[in-house]
């Protein structure tokens, strides 16, 4: 491996972190209304919540890159000298980026593409990507680092509550009979990203407030016996987060700080405004 080349997809939140490393960010489209924006470059999280909160009519819906953008990530890094590309991407049990990368990996020669499924979303890519930069600034094989890598996507989880199912019903990410009963109950569910990817539903419970105070009880009861890296991620809702935070290191003040990260609106039409999570990283030892 002579020179890394890295990228992301746009799910992964990465332009509201301060980073300060090269990588290419691959975006998704969002459909609002009758008009169509690129993440990020031309919605913003803010502006994209506000317009959701402004008019609840409005219903967003996304359009994931082509085969063929894609492939021009790949042009362009070959071009810039890079061998070897790793690719992290939202769960392909989400989204279908994933089988879009690969099938654009088997279109070009010359450079060794790794197209990894973080089985996840949101700030577990950035830490993926953020990782991978590291091991290749500090001269690991492409083996070390992608087994680094692997030791992040299996050794994390993410719990969540949503303040709307619509959402994930219309998006497709919980099955409509799931949101028919928790309409009909007003049951807002406790969720979960599962081992291979998915969001699933683990309890049903009766208020919004009810699944914060249960993501936090969660999050505490499964923590206990082992360190982790906290982090918080929200769609637009920094009061929520504030009052997970402050939960969280009364009981484990140990934890010192627990950073939280914006769900970008490629995320935010699946998950609707003020989704909240709570997850960690196991920490290596």
């Amino acid at each position: 491996m002579k020179k890394l080349g890295l990228m992301v997809c746009t799910n992964s939140a990465i332009d509201y972190i301060d980073h300060g490393i090269d990588v290419k960010v691959v975006r998704s489209t969002i459909l609002l209304g009758d008009k169509e924006y690129v993440d990020y470059e031309e919605l913003t999280a803010d502006k994209f919540y506000d317009k959701l909160e402004e008019n609840p009519s409005l219903f967003p819906r996304t359009s994931m890159p082509s085969t063929g953008k894609i492939l021009e990530f790949y042009e362009g890094l070959k071009k810039d000298g890079c061998d070897t590309i790793i690719f992290v991407t939202i769960s392909k049990n989400m989204s279908g980026i994933y089988d879009n990368a690969m099938l654009a990996s088997r279109m070009i020669d010359g450079v060794d593409i790794h197209v990894f499924d973080s089985k996840s979303v949101g700030y577990i890519e950035c830490k993926l990507i953020f990782t991978a930069h590291e091991g290749y600034e500090a001269g690991k094989t492409l083996e070390e680092i992608l087994e680094d890598m692997v030791y992040i996507r299996d050794n994390n989880k993410i719990y969540f509550a949503v303040s709307d199912l619509r959402y994930l019903v219309k998006n497709g990410r919980l099955s409509n009979a799931q949101a028919l009963m928790a309409n009909v109950l007003k049951i807002k569910p406790l969720l979960e990203i599962s081992d291979d990817g998915k969001v699933v539903s683990i309890e049903k419970i009766r208020t919004f407030k009810k699944a914060v105070n249960r993501v936090i009880e969660k999050f505490l009861d499964e923590t206990k016996d082992f360190e982790v890296k906290p982090f918080i991620i929200h769609a637009n809702n920094p009061e929520t987060a504030a009052y997970i935070r402050s939960a969280v290191l009364e009981a484990r003040p140990e934890y010192k700080e627990i950073k939280d990260y914006l769900l970008t609106p490629a995320v935010g039409a699946h998950s609707g405004p003020k989704a909240i999570t709570i997850g960690y990283i196991k920490t290596r030892k």
